[in-house]
């Protein structure tokens, strides 16, 4: 599936720049327990991902994502006051909270998917 949006990311206009949880760096946001892969991503390169994704944007409510790089590297960046920001090569992850504004910025040979999860059922 590679609809212009996913229905599981909204736009972040309307988002303040924090969350609660915002707390420590990129690298250390785990998956909390009790939730399973609801669905992942077509594989999007620099030019076939939604332009979206470029600009702030927030996984909805429940839903939380992990960015998964398959090969290049992908610039990640959480909308905090200062952004905080880490390149992820291939074979890193990125966990993104529900509702934390953030964008991305692959690099021309990149190739990476988003899973989203949530609760269990």
């Amino acid at each position: 599936m590679t609809p212009a949006d996913p229905p599981e990311i909204e736009p972040a206009a309307e988002m303040p720049t924090s969350h609660p949880s915002s707390a420590g760096a990129p690298a250390d946001i785990e998956l909390p327990d009790g939730l399973e892969l609801a669905r992942t991503t077509d594989e999007f390169t620099d030019e076939s991902m939604p332009a979206g994704l470029r600009r702030a944007h927030r996984v909805g409510p429940g839903t939380w994502g992990r960015l998964r790089v398959l090969a290049g590297s992908v610039d990640f960046t959480f909308e905090t006051e200062p952004p905080t920001a880490r390149t992820l090569t291939a074979g890193e992850t990125q966990v993104i909270p529900p509702d934390r504004p953030h964008f991305v910025a692959p690099a021309p040979d990149a190739r990476f998917v988003v899973e989203f999860h949530r609760l269990s059922s």
